[in-house]
């Protein structure tokens, strides 16, 4: 039982202790004899920032028998305190050690999250591998997009769901509760669980390796599933919580988040989102303003945003932009789109939107030339994003932030030149609209470095060096030097090295990750916590070379680590995609043909739009 005095002087001690009291607005009081803990492997104000844990909360709580709590990972303050007073891991809702309940399921959002979720769980005091959990222990499952190539943490995971959860989560629930009332043993349990479609169950797969390290097979145990698929939900209709937890600390994304579309249809070479959430499914105007009647009565939020892959792509988006800021921009209710096309419908979006409150203005153009921007597949052109530009500067903003990535397929110097003489443009664009004597024009770009990702066009490139990607770093704070109205920011290569080996790695870097978890690092995503020296001694320790996993090209024919895993998208599309890059050819987005992905005859679904 913990002790509330000591926890009261605990919190007093650490720098934000409503991460960890509960007690939030609109938290269920609820009983039962099956308890499953949501997991997120990061802090309490990114977790709660999280769609999908909301979703899947509301859905476990609608489910008879169970109670669902969550589970975040502690602040190192929080940390050191815990490990003092020789408290476990404890839920936010009830306080309950993390080891009692049936259930916990991680969310793998991110790659270098996957520290964490080691930390979580030895804080928990559950066995960090599979094989040394008994039936007294919890079931370990986790999901999310990372799930699409879980190798790296499959010795550390029960199962993994593919696809969305909710569903599936249910199927899961039920699935427990029967072995549960059968008494049979845990190996019974995982091989239940093989069995539901999207499962799947990494200790009832063999993987064998060549000599020179590549993949020589996949080998399911007999009766189990050759290919785990993806599972997908109807979105019309689809269980959306109404009444979610209002945290008392502000969080990353304080506000309704309201999804109207789950999927994309442009086709970015680059995106795994783009492939795994495919099929293209909207939500009809009418679902999507009795949601966010119910949200903003419940919740007492004064922003709602709308979240998709790409909002503004949502077929009636006038239409229900229009409706939400007729209906509750007198009420002070801001309205907000996290992505905007670079054309002048979506100025004429932002407009809409700025009538309650006006803010910058966020564009992706991805890469600097026209030529590389064809190889990616990003439907923009230069007068695209000047004109766009050109009309939001007309109309009064003063701030445009564009995004960027360097180390693509094919780039050249001249490519990441090309990102300084755009911002120009951009920027002169901007005081050419604003008049002589009026300033205030300011231009961010912000460089990402390519990582190349599983169920992508690009999964079998090779990721630039760290070298080479601070080469090209340098070469564009140098184009950019003296310019002060443009603000450059960039990414840590040594961060996207590290992405990018664990974004295509095997198991066998489930060893790396446990050294360097033993050597400190959690928190990788947070510079302030990051230590590559920790995980360059950790590759050491375990003879594997970062550089086989991120920088090296793949043939056609080597197995992927990932591939028993389906997304839906057949790999010879995917082939034929990185063929056409090559050759700098555009596909068009879907929504104007079938592009032949695979996804809608082999799921059985289709592209759905709204239809009021």
């Amino acid at each position: 039982m913990l002790d509330k005095k000591q926890w009261d002087a605990i919190l007093a001690r650490v720098e934000k202790p409503a991460r960890y009291i509960g007690g939030e607005w609109n938290q269920p009081p609820k009983e039962g004899k099956l308890a499953v803990c949501l997991a997120f492997p990061d802090v309490y104000e990114v977790g709660m920032s999280h769609l999908g844990l909301k979703i899947l909360y509301h859905v476990l709580t609608q489910k008879e028998n169970v109670v669902v709590e969550r589970a975040f990972c502690p602040w190192i303050d929080m940390e050191e305190e815990m490990k003092k007073a020789k408290i476990p891991l404890l839920s936010v809702e009830s306080h309950r050690p993390l080891s009692e309940f049936q259930i916990v399921g991680f969310t793998l959002q991110y790659e270098l999250s996957y520290t964490n979720v080691l930390q979580m769980l030895a804080l928990g005091e559950i066995p960090l591998y599979s094989a040394e959990r008994t039936e007294k222990h919890p079931l370990v499952i986790a999901g999310g997009p990372c799930a699409f190539n879980p190798e790296p943490l499959a010795p550390f995971l029960d199962a993994v769901v593919l696809g969305e959860g909710e569903e599936v989560m249910g199927e899961i629930v039920d699935c427990y509760e029967s072995w549960q009332n059968k008494g049979a043993s845990r190996d019974n349990l995982l091989r239940s669980l093989a069995e539901i479609p999207g499962v799947y169950v990494p200790s009832l797969y063999k993987v064998s390796y060549n000599t020179d390290g590549t993949i020589r097979a996949v080998e399911p145990e007999e009766g189990v599933p050759g290919t785990v698929t993806k599972r997908l939900v109807d979105l019309a209709g689809a269980p959306y919580p109404e009444n979610w937890l209002v945290p008392y600390t502000e969080i990353v994304h304080d506000r309704v988040m309201l999804e109207i579309m789950r999927g994309c249809t442009r086709g970015c070479r680059f995106c795994q989102a783009g492939t795994i959430y495919r099929p293209l499914r909207e939500k009809s105007q009418k679902e999507i303003m009795a949601l966010a009647d119910k949200l903003l009565k419940n919740t007492g939020y004064d922003e709602l945003s709308l979240t998709s892959l790409s909002s503004s792509d949502y077929s009636r988006i006038a239409e229900l932009l229009a409706a939400l800021v007729d209906k509750y921009g007198e009420m002070g209710v801001s309205v907000s789109l996290p992505s905007l096309r670079t054309d002048k419908f979506a100025i004429e979006l932002a407009q809409t939107i700025e009538k309650v409150r006006k803010t910058g203005l966020t564009f992706a153009p991805e890469a600097g030339s026209q030529r590389l921007r064809d190889v990616i597949n990003k439907g923009v052109t230069e007068e695209d994003l000047i004109s766009t530009a050109q009309a939001a500067f007309s109309t009064g903003w003063r701030r445009i932030k564009l995004y960027f990535m360097i180390g693509l397929p094919t780039e050249t110097d001249d490519d990441v030149l090309a990102i300084a003489q755009l911002a120009k443009k951009v920027l002169a664009v901007g005081r050419e609209c604003a008049g002589k004597g009026k300033g205030g024009i300011q231009v961010s770009v912000s460089v990402s470095s390519f990582v190349p990702k599983p169920h992508t066009p690009f999964q079998w490139e090779a990721q630039d060096t760290m070298e080479e990607l601070a080469r090209k770093q340098e070469l564009l704070k140098g184009a950019l030097a003296g310019t002060r109205a443009i603000n450059l920011a960039w990414h840590q290569p040594e961060g996207s090295l590290l992405e990018a080996v664990l974004s295509r790695g095997d198991r066998r870097l489930a060893e790396v990750i446990m050294y360097a978890w033993q050597a400190g690092c959690h928190f990788d995503s947070w510079q302030e916590q990051f230590s590559f020296d920790s995980w360059q001694k950790a590759f050491r320790k375990a003879g594997l070379d970062p550089a086989f996993y991120a920088n090296r090209k793949r043939s056609k024919e080597e197995i992927l680590p990932w591939d028993h895993l389906h997304s839906g998208v057949n790999k010879s599309f995917l082939w034929r995609e990185r063929q056409r890059a090559y050759s700098g050819q555009r596909t068009e987005d879907c929504r104007l043909g079938c592009t032949g992905c695979g996804v809608c005859p082999g799921l059985g679904v289709s592209n759905s739009f709204a239809q009021e």
